[in-house]
């Protein structure tokens, strides 16, 4: 039996970095959103920073009101984004580190450190009805921590892998596949669903599309790159075939 299909989450974060380049309203993100969605994306991710780098609250709002597939709410754990989260009302939301001086987030959001922190906000998106993830290390103990604070998703950072894989570095790409292996097995075991991203691009993404318990990939830098030369919808489907390459592998 062949382990369940693997859902495309597009990150259109970039398609707003282009736009806000030069000011104005092109390009458009939300027809970046639908492009990506009509080529095959199953949910559509955002991340509305506290400096509006790229994404905009009007976005966020129109991303809602727009989409006829789930809205992916990436957002930090202040009183600030869980407010416009609770009135916006995304299907979820991601929760996530964020430095002002970052050029993208740097690693998983420190769960176990930031318990106390963490557990009230995710109890409030929860009672609003939203789908709450938390983008974390690949770690045996943070899958734990996440399933004490009660989030039902974690999404697992594969940066690190990515970046063995530019370098081309056997040993890591083992290593860093290992662990994200071992982390997706423990957290479904303890009831969590997975889901991973960050820096995944066609030469990276069957391998971690072939681990089982990964049910969601969100993928966003990549294919608004690749949409430079091919067209967004054409990445779109090329990373939709890669996905599926990649879960042909697994049997159950």
């Amino acid at each position: 039996m062949t382990a369940p299909p693997l859902r495309l989450g597009v990150n259109i974060d970039h398609v707003a970095t282009v736009r806000n380049a030069r000011g104005g309203i092109h390009p458009d993100p939300v027809r970046a959103a639908n492009l990506a969605v009509l080529a095959g994306a199953d949910g559509i991710t955002a991340h509305l920073r506290e400096d509006r780098r790229h994404i905009r609250d009007a976005d966020m709002w129109r991303l809602k009101q727009e989409l006829f597939v789930p809205l992916n709410f990436e957002m930090a754990a202040t009183s600030e984004m869980v407010a416009l989260a609770t009135r916006i009302h995304p299907h979820a939301a991601c929760l996530v580190p964020e430095k002002r001086e970052e050029r993208t987030t740097e690693g998983g959001l420190d769960i176990i450190g930031a318990h106390a922190h963490l557990r009230p906000v995710i109890q409030e998106l929860k009672g609003e009805g939203i789908r709450v993830s938390l983008f974390v290390e690949p770690e045996i103990a943070v899958m734990d921590a996440a399933c004490d604070l009660r989030a039902p998703v974690v999404e697992l950072h594969t940066g690190t892998y990515c970046e063995a894989v530019a370098d081309g570095d056997e040993a890591r790409i083992a290593h860093e596949l290992e662990r994200l292996k071992r982390a997706a097995e423990h957290g479904a075991g303890i009831g969590l669903e997975i889901h991973a991203g960050h820096g995944l691009a066609l030469d990276s993404v069957r391998p971690v599309a072939a681990i089982p318990q990964i049910v969601e990939l969100n993928i966003g830098h990549s294919l608004i790159g690749e949409a430079i030369f091919i067209g967004l919808d054409e990445a779109v489907r090329a990373m939709r075939v890669a996905m599926d390459q990649g879960r042909a592998q697994v049997t159950a």
